[in-house]
C-alpha cells in the first residue's frame, strides 16, 4: 500500500466513517459532518480524498438503485474489497462482503455462460438482508 499522508480532512473522513460501520454515506453528507468537527476543510479536498480512500480500500463507492448520487461506506475491516464482490440490502442500505470463493465462482459462470468478465470491484448485487426480509413479515 502507498504511504498514507494524514491530514485533518482525511482523519476526519476516517473519524466520521468509522463511528457508523454500517452505514453508507454521499460526499455531501460526509463534508457536512466533517465540515462540522472541523472547520475550513473545503469540498474539493473532501472528494479528492474520497477518491483516494476508494482507490486504497478503505472505502466502498456505489450507487443505489434508482439514485443519482454516489455513497460511500468505511471497509477496513475487510482488506482486498476490490477482490470480491458486495451485496447490498436494498431496505436498510446494508453491505455485505462476498468472500472470494463465492466472487470467483459466480464470475466464472458469467464468462462462461454469457461472455461477460466481471469486475468484483465494481459489482454490487442488490437484494432484501434476513433482518429486513423478517421485518416484512411481522
Amino acid at each position: 500500500m502507498k504511504n498514507v499522508y494524514r491530514t485533518k480532512a482525511r482523519d476526519g473522513i476516517v473519524s466520521f466513517l468509522m463511528k457508523h460501520p454500517e452505514q453508507r454515506f454521499t460526499a455531501k453528507e460526509i463534508f457536512e459532518a466533517v465540515n462540522k468537527l472541523t472547520e475550513g476543510i473545503n469540498k474539493t479536498t473532501i472528494y479528492r480524498n474520497l477518491d483516494r480512500m476508494c482507490e486504497t480500500g478503505e472505502l466502498l463507492k456505489f450507487k443505489e438503485p434508482n439514485q443519482d448520487s454516489w455513497y460511500y461506506q468505511y471497509s477496513s475491516e475487510h482488506e482486498h474489497c476490490d477482490e470480491h464482490m458486495h451485496a447490498q440490502c436494498s431496505e436498510c442500505g446494508k453491505i455485505f462482503h462476498l468472500e472470494k470463493p463465492f466472487a470467483s465462482s459466480f464470475g466464472k459462470k458469467v464468462l462462461s455462460e454469457y461472455g461477460i468478465d466481471i469486475d468484483p470491484a465494481q459489482t454490487v448485487i442488490i437484494g432484501k438482508c434476513n433482518k429486513c426480509r423478517n421485518k416484512a413479515k411481522n
